[in-house]
């Protein structure tokens, strides 16, 4: 059988992720490989890239490529773009192990038993499955193991450097206007440049970048370009950025995305790391946001070494029937709940949205009007009955925008903060690339 998954890296990180985050298959090399004697394909610093390891990642790549339905670009191109990748993951694993970042077994399994869930597979079918494919499973766990450790290495990254103020959300919120707000669906193909770049290298790559752009304009196929031209993170990803707003865009092309038609391909936009081709894929717009609140008190019976499960549901439903004969909720809160934060309020737990409780605490909110108590129930925390006093819907659109705002910036932010510093660690490394021509 074809096991689909999503790659875990794209479980932390946006769509638009950096080189070295390699897709989940990355580690599974071919139980034959190690009867083998490798020749080394790439020197990195203290490091090598074996040719078994590039083929069976091109292999990798090849089968995601059309299970996308993506082109396959040409094999010297689709060599190049997947050598990089395996060059800055091995850049960056060295410095994840310098700074102690490590991935225990416990949080290995569990990752690899969520996957298994994901494809609805018990652990067994699972690894069968991997297995039927032709994959070694510990090699499949190793590569899982090192997406783990890409991922907390630029969080760790983006933490150090990205900090976001009150008025920064201030101003994004100010130039997104009001009301609703528009997403974006972009594609992007980089063209790099060199640091330190001659003029003459400066205009090769602008040209390049022309070329891919009236291709694309004319209609070709962005998978297809973006995997035969493009130096992005996103090369072998199908070139899109995923659905974002104008404020989650990067900045230098997040004024021209609004303009763009939607199928229409932008200006190249040249920064500091090459030329930018992007293309507007779709658009859709957000809605306001309107959340039901309630607002109910409760009294809680928790069993003990002397009070019983049975216990505390009489002692409950006894208590339900004074309410009901006329005595005060609040008094009897007081007297008798266990919850002493909400009894000193008799039993008022204040207006609540959906998921501040525990799910059987609100299963059973839910089903009574304003006014009604329900029979006795259990939770984790031990034996209600709860009354709901009124319910009203809040618009929440604000509070939503600031923190989306907020994770917005910092997201716009760490992206290009981690472009940057990748971009430094792949000049100031050694690379010694031996292909065969």
């Amino acid at each position: 059988m074809t096991v689909r998954f999503r790659p875990f890296a794209t479980v932390l990180c946006r769509p638009y992720r950096m080189a070295a985050l390699a897709v989940l298959l990355l580690a599974a090399t071919p139980v034959l490989a190690a009867q083998t004697l490798d020749r080394i394909v790439a020197v990195v610093n203290d490091d090598v890239v074996l040719a078994s390891e590039l083929a069976q990642e091109i292999d990798n790549v090849i089968v995601q490529l059309r299970q996308r339905g993506t082109p396959i670009p040409d094999r010297n191109i689709l060599t190049r773009q997947v050598l990089e990748r395996l060059i800055m993951q091995r850049l960056q694993l060295a410095v994840a192990e310098r700074s102690g970042i490590r991935v225990d077994e416990t949080t290995l399994n569990a990752a690899v038993q969520r996957i298994a869930e994901q494809n609805k597979l018990t652990l067994g079918q699972f690894r069968a499955a991997i297995e039927g494919e032709g994959m070694d499973f510990a090699a499949f766990r190793e590569g899982l193991r090192d997406e783990i450790i890409l991922a907390r290495l630029h969080q760790r990254q983006a933490e150090s450097q990205v900090s976001v103020s009150p008025q920064e959300i201030d101003e994004y919120l100010a130039s997104q206007g009001s009301g609703a707000q528009t997403e974006y669906l972009v594609g992007h193909i980089l063209v790099s440049i060199p640091e330190g770049a001659s003029t003459e290298q400066v205009q090769r790559a602008r040209e390049r970048a022309e070329e891919v752009r009236a291709k694309l304009a004319a209609g070709g196929n962005l998978g297809q370009l973006a995997a035969a031209y493009s130096d992005s993170a996103t090369a072998l990803d199908g070139g899109s950025l995923g659905w974002r707003s104008q404020g989650e865009l990067p900045t230098l092309f997040a004024d021209q995305v609004p303009q763009l038609a939607v199928g229409q391909t932008g200006e190249i936009v040249q920064s500091p790391g090459g030329f930018h081709v992007i293309q507007l894929l779709d658009r859709r717009s957000t809605d306001q946001t309107l959340v039901t609140e309630t607002r109910a008190r409760h009294i809680l019976i928790r069993p003990n070494a002397v009070v019983s499960d049975q216990d505390a549901r009489l002692r409950l439903e006894a208590l339900r029937r004074r309410i009901q004969n006329g005595a005060s909720f609040a008094e009897l809160a007081r007297a008798h709940s266990d919850d002493k934060g909400s009894a000193s309020q008799g039993g008022d737990l204040g207006w609540a949205v959906p998921g501040m409780f525990v799910p059987s605490f609100e299963a059973a909110m839910a089903e009574l009007a304003p006014g009604e108590i329900s029979p006795p129930f259990e939770s984790q925390f031990g034996w209600h009955i709860v009354q709901v006093l009124e319910r009203r819907e809040r618009d929440m659109t604000d509070e939503l925008r600031r923190a989306k705002a907020a994770e917005a910036i910092r997201q716009r932010k760490s992206e290009e903060a981690l472009e940057a510093w990748l971009r430094r660690l792949r000049e100031e490394a050694y690379v010694d690339i031996r292909l065969e021509a």
